[in-house]
């Protein structure tokens, strides 16, 4: 998206992307556990079926056996392209953030990591999701003995959470998809304290994206087509007064999705000039920085 997107065209994205997910959220069990994954691999009706697994998807985006254990069940719906958890090496006691936390997934495993002096925040736009995650505390608290997860409806432009009073906000699989990315990374500093941290997990172009791939609805909703060049993801986090900037790509992720033959994929790729391939625009990358102080 350009960063003079105009309001009605903001919002015309923010409600295909919330009705995209609503429907991810609603579907039922047996079909989101036969899906094509990632974030990437879901259309405006859904994740497609296909070979994969949504834990097939976690294992490639970073997720090990142990962490998938203690998941409530429907927490993962395969929608993660990086492990922001694993990233951003939590810490007893601390206070964080998820940004669109969907059914939860991150969340669910950032809380034992933060224990009973901790607490996590997950902020989605889409109720549906958060009435999803909302439900599996319940399980959550269950497996843990930790009451120290909570969800809040919202848009990460605009988030339900006070000013300094988080020490880490983590993302996975989400900036992409927001029409005004630059006003999230202001947000991030905003909400963080002084010397607080964030890491995230995104998709990123490495070089621009054909018109006819950047139109179509199904990419936009399965974050390719809202994703930016890496420069301007580093422009946009510095701009927001980010400190310690690391940028780290992982290439190999969206390779390893364009295996599962996932229809959007293969729609993409017929829309590629001849030669390319997805893994020729879009790469999965790691952002990690700090507010001063």
């Amino acid at each position: 998206m350009k960063d003079n997107v105009t309001r009605n065209d903001a919002e015309t994205v923010r409600e295909r992307v919330r009705a995209g997910y609503g429907e991810i959220a609603r579907a039922p069990a047996a079909s989101r556990e036969t899906r094509v994954g990632g974030c990437c691999g879901c259309g405006p009706t859904g994740c497609a079926p296909g070979p994969a697994t949504a834990d097939d998807v976690a294992r490639r985006a970073g997720y090990n056996e142990a962490e998938l254990a203690t998941l409530p069940e429907g927490a993962n719906m395969g929608l993660s392209c990086g492990n922001p958890t694993a990233l951003a090496s939590l810490k007893p006691g601390e206070v964080v953030v998820d940004l669109g936390s969907g059914g939860g997934f991150d969340c669910f495993l950032a809380g034992p990591r933060v224990g009973a002096k901790g607490r996590v925040i997950g902020v989605d736009m889409t109720a549906d999701m958060v009435s999803k995650a909302r439900r599996n505390i319940a399980a959550y608290r269950e497996r843990t003995g930790l009451d120290n997860v909570e969800f809040r409806l919202g848009e990460i432009e605009h988030l339900p959470v006070a000013d300094d009073s988080v020490d880490v906000v983590i993302s996975n699989c989400v900036i992409n998809l927001s029409p005004d990315k630059p006003q999230v990374w202001r947000e991030i500093a905003r909400v963080l304290k002084p010397g607080g941290r964030v890491a995230v997990s995104d998709l990123a172009l490495l070089r621009p994206l054909p018109d006819e791939i950047r139109k179509m609805v199904a990419a936009l909703v399965g974050c390719i087509a809202g994703a930016v060049l890496i420069a301007e993801t580093e422009r946009d986090a510095r701009a927001a007064g980010l400190v310690g900037l690391r940028l780290e790509q992982k290439p190999d992720y969206v390779a390893s999705l364009a295996s599962f033959q996932d229809p959007l994929y293969q729609r993409i790729a017929a829309a590629l000039p001849p030669g390319t391939k997805p893994a020729d625009y879009v790469t999965s990358l790691n952002v990690t920085a700090r507010k001063p102080g």
